[in-house]
């Protein structure tokens, strides 16, 4: 999208001096403070940064989606639309709204998964917009919802508009929100986030369609991300927000190529895909007398890990579903092992296994010359003393009943470890070794922040001395900042203490970042592994060929942009 026409006259979307505050039991706090910015026509605006940043309420405010105790104290918001005029959209009734939303302004939004109706089939719900803006023929609605769906890619669709939500991938369900938001051939559409929770493929494939409409029909996009590398690719202009304010703005090319904004020049340092050293490099800068922190091993050297044959699978009969097949690999001690590969692929059905939470069909889990696959009862607790997850969602890992020191202490109870004292302490010693103050022990999860959850999360982890940590997508839904502190801070415990890691992820970015070697699957199988490096600079598999270059940013990171 980097070929856009900016320096139109008349901007389609206005926004200037833009303040959102919420009421809350504190009184107001301050959302968005005197923001301003222009989305031409024909082109994708992206607003960039971390959460809380402001950037979602701005795209509430553009729409008329604001939370209940969001208010507007001062600013303008101007849409210039063909079929409607100028519109100052700040204080507009929600009469009027209704006449805008979908006609002349639609919205994608997050989370596929939760944004349709799971009772409602998908070409009602692509039809709601049609019915409401003056499509009352049955037949003109039914044909016009399957000619969206054609257009956003679903393959037959008179068929898939009588199904229902359940029955779609995560990256269908995505293209059914903007079959949604294009039914009326709006001039703006506003995407909040909307590949954010997709695989790299996928969201490849999302974006290309976003590109595609927008250049059939010349619509408009407010892109609001907190990924610079999909912005860098994908935006013809930037809008980096902190705290409710703009800290930087202009042509994608100058922002991201250039950035004045100390924030900005942060926020690129910690983006996996425009990094220039890996997290181990930087772990090793700080440590380099420590054994973990040089140079990668590789298979040759003692393993800890060994992974032989792997099967599972689910479901009885003749015709089980096979989830992972013949998976092979040796994890040598105090190195980092990454499973990559897209949704359904295995990842974390093999990830389970090696921590013992589930039995293979065939295949052979090797820990330190233990067997874990006939581990039972007293056997496979001791051995979860020695191997420990972390999952993704630091929300719902964490009891929200207890404090973060008894959600610490747990595992030493449950393992018999220690005096009452000497939990206390440990769990003193832990919050300080992933960077947390010691008064956070007194502390519940609601208090905390992602970043800060998930830092109690591997904490947990660590406190009874594991040797081996599956990480499950542990930092997927974390900030680009946020992802880059956690990062380090697992390349410093590895440093330190010798840890050896297994990282599930679909974000290969940051694969090449932290791990030493990798295995790629497709569909349950090994399609290919080795050492990293080597992996991503000579990829053999077409498989892996796709995943890489399906990785955004990468015109950027290798220089080749056009300024």
């Amino acid at each position: 999208m980097n070929a856009g026409t900016t320096g139109a006259s008349t901007p389609l979307l206005s926004i200037r001096d833009l303040a959102v505050q919420y009421r809350t039991g504190r009184g107001l706090v301050d959302a968005v403070r005197g923001v301003s910015f222009d989305v031409a026509p024909g082109e994708v605006t992206a607003v960039v940064g971390e959460s809380g940043s402001g950037k979602t309420t701005i795209a509430q405010s553009a729409i008329g989606l604001l939370a209940a105790n969001g208010v507007i104290p001062r600013g303008s918001i101007t849409l210039n639309e063909r079929r409607l005029g100028t519109t100052e959209l700040v204080g507009l009734p929600e009469r009027r709204w209704r006449d805008l939303r979908g006609l002349c302004i639609g919205l994608i939004p997050q989370d596929p998964g939760n944004s349709l109706n799971p009772v409602q089939s998908v070409g009602k719900s692509i039809s709601e917009s049609l019915r409401i803006h003056g499509r009352p023929s049955r037949d003109e609605v039914r044909d016009r919802v399957h000619a969206l769906l054609e257009q956003v890619g679903i393959d037959n669709p008179i068929t898939r508009a009588k199904q229902y939500p359940h029955e779609f991938s995560g990256g269908m369900r995505q293209r059914v929100l903007i079959a949604a938001a294009i039914a009326n051939s709006p001039e703006l559409i506003i995407a909040d986030e909307p590949t954010s929770a997709l695989d790299v493929t996928v969201q490849r494939t999302v974006l290309d369609l976003l590109d595609r409409l927008r250049e059939e029909t010349g619509t408009s996009i407010l892109f609001i991300t907190h990924d610079l590398a999909v912005a860098a690719d994908r935006a013809d202009s930037v809008v980096v927000m902190r705290d409710g304010e703009v800290q930087e703005s202009g042509p994608s090319a100058r922002v991201l190529a250039r950035p004045e904004s100390t924030y900005t020049r942060q926020l690129m340092q910690d983006a996996p895909s425009f990094a220039q050293t890996t997290v181990r490099d930087r772990a090793s800068s700080r440590t380099p007398e420590s054994p973990a922190a040089s140079a990668p091993a590789l298979p040759g050297s003692a393993p800890l890990l060994e992974v032989r044959g792997l099967r599972q699978e689910f479901g009885r009969g003749s015709d089980p579903f096979v989830a992972v097949d013949d998976v092979s690999f040796v994890v040598p001690r105090g190195t980092t092992h990454a499973i990559v590969g897209e949704s359904g692929s295995g990842k974390t059905t093999t990830g389970r296994a090696i921590a013992g939470f589930a039995r293979p069909t065939a295949g052979s889990i090797r820990v330190d010359d233990l067997e874990v696959t006939g581990l039972r009862g007293r056997q496979l607790r001791e051995f979860r003393g020695q191997t420990q997850m972390v999952y993704q969602n630091p929300y719902g890992s964490l009891d929200p009943r207890q404090t973060l020191g008894q959600a610490l202490a747990e595992p030493l109870r449950n393992f018999g470890i220690g005096s009452r004292s000497e939990r206390s302490s440990r769990v003193a010693e832990v919050l300080d070794r992933v960077a947390l103050p010691v008064d956070y022990a007194h502390r519940r999860p609601r208090e905390l922040s992602g970043g800060q959850r998930q830092r109690i999360a591997i904490a947990r982890a660590l406190i009874i001395e594991p040797e081996l940590v599956v990480l499950d997508e542990a930092v997927s839904a974390l900030d680009v900042t946020v992802q880059a502190q956690i990062l380090r801070l697992l390349a410093d415990l590895q440093s330190e203490l010798g840890l050896t890691y297994v990282f599930i992820s679909h974000d290969l970015a940051v694969v090449r970042q932290i791990s030493d070697t990798v295995s790629v699957l497709q569909r349950g199988q090994q399609v290919e592994h080795g050492v990293t490096e080597q992996v991503f600079t000579a990829a053999a598999h077409p498989y892996t060929q796709r995943l890489i270059d399906a990785i955004p940013g990468r015109s950027l990171a290798s220089g080749n942009w056009i300024i």
